[in-house]
């Protein structure tokens, strides 16, 4: 996917619905979004069980809602109206309504204890720390990599 349709299409609309924006948070979605699928797959490689563009799996999703969302009414109340769907907030969502991936990425970010940084090279670490994990597979410095390919130069800097 374009990385500026997607960007303008399910980012910031989702980030806006929530009442979330700003250009780190944005920034922040668009680099796990690069890192995590490369803006191509919505079903994680080899079978694993991550969906959509920001590869959450079912098991974080649902703990978002189950540990954070629920205890959040305004929260709630806006993630709700951005799905597409109705009842039942399912994590198989997430692979083909963009928007509430988004959303959900952003509630998963909401729960790391440290507040976002600016530039694009610290979020990159921030991301490996409270995404990724520390144990995680991924790196800063593929993230860094990942951004210059799929983000670089529109519609944002590269990082050197």
């Amino acid at each position: 996917m374009d990385a500026l349709v997607f960007r303008d299409s399910f980012v910031k609309p989702a980030l806006q619905a929530m009442n979330r924006w700003s250009l780190p948070a944005e920034m922040l979605l668009m680099g796990t979004a690069a890192q995590e699928s490369h803006l191509i797959y919505t079903r994680q490689l080899g079978g694993g069980p991550a969906l959509g563009y920001f590869q959450m799996e079912p098991a974080t999703h649902d703990d978002c809602w189950t540990n954070y969302i629920d205890y959040r009414a305004s929260l709630r109340s806006l993630i709700l109206s951005i799905r597409t769907a109705t009842g039942t907030p399912q994590a198989s969502e997430m692979e083909t309504d963009h928007k509430y991936a988004a959303a959900m990425c952003r509630v998963r970010y909401l729960r790391a204890p440290a507040s976002l940084p600016s530039s694009a090279r610290d979020l990159a670490a921030y991301w490996k720390l409270y995404y990724n994990t520390p144990l995680g597979a991924g790196s800063v410095s593929e993230f860094i990599s990942n951004w210059n390919i799929y983000l670089a130069p529109a519609p944002y800097d590269a990082i050197s």
